[in-house]
């Protein structure tokens, strides 16, 4: 889920810098330091939009750089155990799929992707039914469901999300699409 959120920081802005509009200088400082870093409670900040203030600035012995309070607002990407997403599928392995979800992949384990049983297509890229015409490969959009989540903020890329579409109103779009029409055709026969 994406949420705007204020946040508190003490950022440093560099003696090159000095002189020059604070409020910019501040906000450019904030994006380099905080853009794309992902923290345990807070999730992926995903972008600073704007500065509510800034406090008086501080030198400290030995750094000729200032270092500023600063009350911001940003945006930041925070999945949640139980949260249905949608998102593309990026990349199929033999045990899955890993589907981008916003800020972060999520993957989508071969056993929760349908009740068919699926296997991996290696030479087409694909996960296919063993039991009827459905496949997923990259491309795809998918409504899921988060059903594990594990943050490493020290080794981003090492951060998990399981999903799972074995769920009512959960799976490939194309699928819910095909499953909707032929609920409507069998209600008006």
């Amino acid at each position: 889920m994406y949420k705007k959120m204020k946040l508190f920081d003490t950022i440093r802005v560099a003696p090159t810098l000095l002189g020059g509009d604070v409020q910019v200088n501040v906000k450019n400082a904030l994006k380099e330091k905080l853009e794309g870093r992902l923290d345990k409670q807070l999730g992926a900040i995903v972008a600073v939009t704007g500065i509510e203030s800034v406090g008086e600035g501080h030198i400290l012995v030995g750094d000729g750089a200032v270092y500023y309070d600063v009350d911001f607002y940003a945006i930041v990407f925070s999945p949640m155990i139980q949260e249905v997403v949608e998102g593309e599928v990026v990349e199929t392995v033999d045990f899955g799929a890993f589907v981008s979800i916003g800020a972060m992949d999520g993957l989508l384990h071969v056993s929760q992707i349908t009740d068919d049983f699926m296997s991996y297509d290696g030479k087409n890229g694909r996960l296919m039914s063993k039991t009827g015409p459905r496949s997923l490969g990259e491309g795809d959009r998918v409504r899921a469901r988060i059903v594990a989540l594990s943050i490493n903020e020290r080794e981003p890329r090492e951060s998990k999300i399981g999903l799972t579409m074995r769920q009512s109103a959960l799976g490939k779009l194309e699928w819910l699409e095909e499953d909707r029409t032929k609920s409507n055709v069998q209600d008006e026969g």
